[in-house]
């Protein structure tokens, strides 16, 4: 134990003395400001020091994250205190007003993450469907129930709704945890994002009221509900197929058993005012490496194909059982539609919709860059900040902040991490009811 901290502390020092030998600088804050970037550079990405060439990644990766996480997070931060201050003085005078101030508010913020993708990253997100439903999209209310297969299906959506013209009013069904991640979490808070504790008899009110208030949104928004509730793994995967062999359900493939009551719950409250269901599935090529948030920030590129079929809402059934076999047929199907993709490497019954690459997000990101660099570099010429052991202290304390941030956000996306499905085990054929009861109860 002493021996590997000794090793720590050798490999910071050396972080230190490498990057003080690379940075070339006449400005008289030099060496103080070395030493805060080396040890950025150690506390991001723990590695190796055996050789110069570990210290130049970890180095360069840090060069990269952490400028992306001082823009995302002060740049976040700015729109989180406009969106608080709209909604103390504004939404209690018009909440539609409001919801309309915030739509513009919150795209400058998910513009970034846009932007992420498309231009940092270069990720190509390829949808297919039909002409009519690509016009479609983005000028009406929608219900959107995807499959969960990648770390990154959230913003795969708000790609398609940037396209769309939606992305400041798309909103999702969330696990409640995640409105307490600082900045991203907190905007979506303010843009009614709906926080669900996965116990139904808790978020049964908690879903119905967030469904009913967004009755009279003056916007066309989408609602974005995972029915699978947890990302797919191939572990998740076999205790999906276990406990479908014990109740005699069809044994999924390529995506997990749907969890019913939520989507349920959001036909019922919702038929009144959304016209259409979005079915999407979404895969990755087999020539493609599947996309993940940290390959998002080490600008590796990926492909992402999106399948999007529009139902109407009023041909649903009518009755919540049939409405919740309506879903598993769909699940059914997506799994069918799956195997077909896994045999041909593309969705072949439906249309490319070429979307191309939209320059927004990349004004927007520039625009932010400039306001923070400016910000920062009068801020730091009015106080003086790294011309002190104490401001060091401090500049390091903000760059530790930005790391752990940058750290959760990542680790908060990966499927390896998220909770997982309440399947229960397999069961004998006698005990099936039991198993059955149990498994609604938790869903």
């Amino acid at each position: 134990m002493r021996n590997g901290n000794r090793q720590r502390t050798q490999d910071t020092v050396r972080v230190v003395q490498f990057t003080c030998s690379q940075i070339k600088s006449q400005s008289s804050y030099y060496p103080n400001l070395t030493i805060c970037v080396g040890v950025a550079a150690c506390c991001l990405f723990p590695f190796s020091t055996d050789s110069l060439g570990g210290l130049r990644m970890a180095i360069a990766a840090a060069a990269v994250v952490v400028p992306l996480g001082l823009l995302f997070f002060a740049s976040g931060l700015l729109v989180n205190l406009i969106q608080a201050i709209c909604y103390v003085l504004v939404r209690p005078l018009s909440k539609n007003l409001y919801r309309r101030i915030n739509r513009v508010v919150a795209e400058l913020l998910w513009l970034e993450l846009v932007w992420l993708i498309d231009w940092w990253a270069g990720v190509k997100v390829q949808i297919f469907t039909d002409r009519e439903t690509f016009r479609l999209m983005g000028k009406e209310h929608a219900l959107v129930i995807s499959n969960h297969r990648s770390d990154i299906d959230w913003l795969v959506g708000w790609v398609l709704a940037q396209r769309s013209g939606c992305l400041g009013s798309t909103l999702a069904v969330m696990k409640k945890s995640s409105k307490f991640l600082p900045v991203i979490g907190w905007s979506m808070w303010f843009s009614e994002y709906l926080f669900l504790e996965r116990s139904w008899a808790k978020d049964e009110n908690t879903l119905k009221s967030g469904l009913q208030r967004l009755s009279d949104f003056p916007l066309p928004f989408w609602l974005a509900l995972f029915v699978e509730g947890t990302r797919f793994t191939q572990a998740k995967l076999l205790a999906a197929q276990e406990y479908a062999t014990s109740t005699g359900l069809p044994v999924p493939r390529n995506v997990l058993i749907p969890r019913t009551k939520g989507f349920v719950s959001a036909v019922s409250h919702m038929r009144p005012f959304v016209p259409a269901i979005y079915d999407v599935t979404v895969t990755i090529p087999k020539s493609s490496p599947a996309p993940t948030m940290l390959r998002l920030f080490k600008g590796k590129p990926s492909v992402v194909q999106v399948h999007l079929k529009r139902h109407l809402m009023k041909e649903l059934p009518e009755t919540d059982e049939a409405v919740a076999q309506w879903c598993r047929d769909i699940f059914v199907a997506k799994d069918a539609l799956l195997d077909k993709h896994i045999a041909e490497d593309t969705f072949s019954n439906e249309e490319l919709q070429h979307t191309g690459r939209p320059i927004k997000s990349l004004l927007v990101v520039i625009s932010w860059a400039c306001l923070v660099v400016v910000g920062s570099v009068k801020f730091l010429q009015r106080s003086s900040l790294l011309s002190s052991w104490k401001g060091v202290a401090f500049s390091g304390f903000g760059l530790a902040v930005v790391t752990a941030l940058m750290q959760i956000l990542i680790q908060f996306s990966q499927a390896e991490r998220s909770a997982p499905a309440k399947i229960a085990p397999a069961k004998p054929r006698n005990e099936r009811e039991q198993v059955e009861a149990r498994n609604h109860k938790e869903q």
